[in-house]
């Protein structure tokens, strides 16, 4: 596949610094990420040419790699970074040129934001070209000799190609025998910040601020989202817990009718486990509204209920009932036809998901295109639907190869354990392109990965023509056809959820789908944070796939 995602300087001969900088721009929401836009060109402020490398733990720690050649960084990106071992080589990826203010960037970038994470100036200096007087030739034709003039690496560089020119080029970074070269040199053994002092884990000490070394100390921490919405109050949580079978309980700002408050809707999943009842749901709706809320809002809401608990049987409510409270958030679907639903619940409100979880609401579908667009969605979505002979180490090696071309693409996404078998993957995009579009890119993607592996997938519709293989799963995409909210409670013992995760625990031996539950969710949020918020982000355009 070709994701057209790198103007590196195989593609970018004879042209401006602002063109070679489009894909740069075009990976970057710039309300959101305190990059520079690079819309200017400040001058070198050098006689020579600049080098910057910045340590940046992203989808995983590396180091780029910055040389400033014709106006622009040109950037690698070195897994294990540079080194003066002479007898070591070191893989680097020629990415997209960057601009040269980001020469001293250094802080956090947003989660969800195109390489998320903290940056710091590892080292910094002067270079110069050897061989040469035109680097930028150079570097197009496979291999540029280079004297470097940093803190910390310094001496006689090589960087050589070693496949054909392509928008994803691999190269070798190696360090000559000189002078300076030194045996068993490791980067990993100098952390700190040229520019500040600091390390990555400084700088990310407050996951919810940039730290900006520009700035005055007093006003270097800049907060990067708004306050959550508060949760209920242990006075709110405690009067729940004093209600008897049944009674009005009065939370964020409401009165809610609850009932039937220690039925068991989940068993417990072994004998030293305790059932999940519904005083036990509609308290962990509370809780998780807060966090679950942005993802909802705005969207109508599709309801799977479980009246009698998860080992009965559930049926799909869309319309609002006639019972329903007038305050509760409501949309009017005006493409409905007769007989369909009309009238939607839209979760605009804490309140209005505890009521759904009082409804038998077991599970919650939002739809993945709000109301006042309805026809145009905000995410593209991958269900990695696991057959009957599909095992969990298929699974996982289906969502690593879609987590590998994402990153081949440029593309932001976030992965999720659904709390039942599988795995899904949901991409946020800019409003604009249809269902059919949005669908037809993930049928690109995922036939790509599945041509990988074509023996652990079928692309038949029915289940039973799969011969128990799995189906990437792209029909999703399409009006009304919606993937389990993150956080959403699933229908089984011990009540599992549907639990964001960072794409390296895909490698985590302890990963289980169904691992955490509505009783352990709280913590790991309160350890991780929201995991899936990079999807709130938006502002993201599909990458060509030929």
């Amino acid at each position: 596949m070709d994701g057209k995602t790198a103007d590196v300087a195989t593609s970018t001969r004879d042209r401006s610094p602002q063109t070679k900088l489009a894909t740069y721009r075009r990976k970057r929401d710039f309300h959101r990420t305190p990059e520079p836009a690079g819309r200017g060109l400040p001058p070198a402020g050098t006689d020579q040419p600049r080098f910057v490398v910045q340590r940046h733990r992203a989808t995983r720690l590396h180091y780029d790699f910055r040389l400033e050649i014709d106006g622009v960084l040109a950037s690698w990106a070195v897994p294990k970074g540079p080194t003066l071992d002479p007898k070591v080589r070191r893989a680097a990826f020629h990415v997209e040129d960057h601009p040269l203010e980001y020469f001293d960037f250094e802080g956090v970038i947003p989660a969800g934001e195109y390489g998320g994470g903290d940056v710091i100036v590892w080292d910094a200096g002067t270079w110069e070209p050897v061989k040469t007087t035109n680097p930028g030739r150079a570097v197009r034709d496979g291999e540029l000799h280079l004297d470097l003039h940093g803190h910390k690496i310094k001496g006689r560089f090589v960087l050589v190609r070693t496949g054909p020119p392509s928008d994803k080029e691999e190269w070798l970074l190696l360090h000559k025998n000189d002078d300076v070269a030194v045996t068993g040199w490791d980067a990993e053994k100098f952390p700190q910040s040229v520019l500040s002092g600091r390390t990555n884990d400084e700088v990310k000490a407050d996951p919810d601020r940039l730290w900006r070394s520009d700035l005055p100390a007093a006003r270097a921490a800049i907060l990067l989202k708004p306050d959550a919405i508060p949760g209920p109050s242990p006075d709110e949580l405690a009067a729940l817990d004093a209600l008897p079978q049944a009674g009005e309980w009065a939370v964020f700002g409401r009165e809610l009718r609850v009932t039937n408050l220690d039925k068991v809707l989940f068993p417990p999943r072994t004998k030293r486990e305790k059932p999940v009842t519904k005083r036990d749901l509609i308290r962990y709706s509370a809780q998780i509204a807060p966090f679950l809320l942005p993802y909802l809002q705005r969207r109508a809401l599709n309801m799977h209920r479980y009246p009698n608990g998860a080992g009965g049987k559930g049926f799909w409510h869309k319309e609002v009932p006639g019972h329903a409270p007038d305050w509760l958030p409501r949309w009017d679907n005006p493409d409905a036809d007769p007989g369909e639903t009309h009238t939607y619940l839209v979760v605009d409100e804490p309140a209005a998901l505890v009521w759904a979880a009082n409804f038998g609401a077991l599970e919650w579908h939002a739809w993945t295109s709000r109301v006042d667009a309805s026809h145009q969605p905000t995410y593209a979505l991958v269900d990695l639907d696991p057959g009957e002979t599909t095992t969990w180490k298929q699974l996982l090696t289906l969502a690593r190869l879609h987590r590998t071309a994402l990153e081949h693409l440029g593309v932001v996404a976030r992965p999720k354990v659904t709390g039942r078998r599988g795995i899904q993957i949901w991409i946020p995009i800019a409003t604009g392109p249809s269902f059919d579009e949005t669908r037809a890119w993930v049928e690109r993607l995922s036939a790509a990965v599945g041509e990988v592996v074509p023996d652990l997938v079928s692309w038949k519709w029915q289940v039973r023509d799969r011969r128990g293989l799995a189906r990437l799963d792209y029909t999703q995409n399409a009006i009304n056809k919606t993937l389990v909210a993150p956080y959403s409670p699933r229908p089984a013992p011990g009540a599992p959820v549907s639990a964001p995760i960072e794409w390296d625990e895909l490698d985590d031996p302890k990963l289980r789908p169904d691992r955490w539950t509505i009783r352990t969710i709280g913590d790991r949020i309160a350890e991780k944070g929201d995991l899936f918020a990079a999807v709130l982000a938006g502002g993201q355009r599909l990458p060509a796939i030929t």
